[in-house]
């Protein structure tokens, strides 16, 4: 078994090969070759833990993660975790990774697919709304779907929108790099857009002709309480991207609109089934389109093969004899 760090799995694979791995996952997920229980999710004064198991064909694994929002005041990270991935013949571990790093990563992967496939071959900006640590991975991942030229950003805490700035300017050193003023600002010059916050309420305005004609990714959006878009969004939409039907039960962005009537359940379907569906596929990239996503174990399993692979092959990673 090895264990691998952070540096080990951002340098073991590129991102081309990330998203394709997560593209296979998709249709894993919509022929049903996967055993997936419903993740444990733990509450415990006021801290949460996250027990994450999905089994395939050729492997399966564990994520544990950990939610402290105190963490910050300690310098520590909210989100600490381990993937254990392991021998589908066997079940003796394979590996152990970093569990914020996967977490990052293929997650940042699962937005940069659709981007891959409902924008236009051309575009070339992109906006970032929230500079957190995901903030960061999205647009350093959305550079290998898309050639970027010119990404902005926007956090309501103007330091944080410099310091992401100039973090991702030395993994895109070629991409220009923009500190938005304003949400409006980011929307009026971007083509792509994706949310990236723990707001409870709206971080777009609800101003239809800023929104129009461009493809949106939520990733902040994970409980029923928390929301990143307007209600001037669904009416502009004629379908819904998810990537795993649990979202119409974890997402305040899907929750609230099917509750208040702004779509319905039918305009929703996971970009899996869009994926694998014998249609055109070139329309939909000419109109204003939502992707939400929530995560699942599937993701992490894949992605973690694909590194554990790529490792092996570099011989990368610290061995450990249990």
């Amino acid at each position: 078994m090895i264990y691998l760090t952070e540096q080990d799995i951002l340098q073991a694979v590129s991102f081309s090969d990330l998203l394709d791995a997560i593209e296979a996952s998709m249709y894993i997920y919509e022929k049903k070759e996967l055993h997936m229980p419903q993740r444990l999710h733990v509450d415990y004064e006021g801290n949460t833990l996250l027990l994450m198991p999905c089994f395939t064909k050729d492997c399966f694994g564990t994520k544990l993660v950990s939610l402290f929002p105190q963490n910050p005041e300690k310098n520590i990270p909210v989100l600490t975790g381990i993937m254990v991935l392991n021998d589908a013949k066997t079940g003796l571990p394979l590996a152990l990774l970093n569990g914020p790093a996967l977490t990052a990563l293929r997650t940042a992967a699962v937005g940069s697919v659709s981007i891959r496939h409902l924008t236009p071959e051309n575009t070339q900006s992109l906006g970032i709304v929230g500079a957190g640590v995901q903030g960061f991975y999205q647009a350093w991942v959305a550079c290998s779907a898309r050639e970027l030229k010119d990404i902005y950003v926007f956090d309501l805490y103007p330091e944080k929108t410099t310091a992401l700035v100039e973090k991702l300017s030395k993994v895109i050193p070629d991409v220009k790099l923009h500190a938005a003023s304003c949400v409006e600002d980011l929307l009026e010059k971007s083509q792509t857009v994706i949310t990236a916050t723990t707001s409870f309420e709206p971080v777009l305005p609800n101003k239809e002709e800023l929104l129009s004609g461009k493809h949106f990714v939520g990733i902040g959006s994970y409980k029923p309480t928390v929301r990143e878009f307007p209600q001037a969004l669904y009416k502009l939409l004629k379908t819904i991207f998810i990537d795993t039907d649990t979202a119409l039960e974890e997402s305040g962005d899907l929750i609230v609109p099917l509750k208040n009537n702004w779509i319905k359940k039918e305009q929703v379907m996971t970009l899996g089934r869009f994926l694998i569906e014998n249609k055109p596929k070139d329309e939909v990239k000419t109109e204003t389109t939502l992707f939400k996503s929530v995560g699942m174990a599937l993701f992490d399993v894949c992605a973690s093969k694909l590194i554990y692979e790529k490792a092996i092959q570099k011989g990368m990673g610290q061995k450990i004899t249990l």
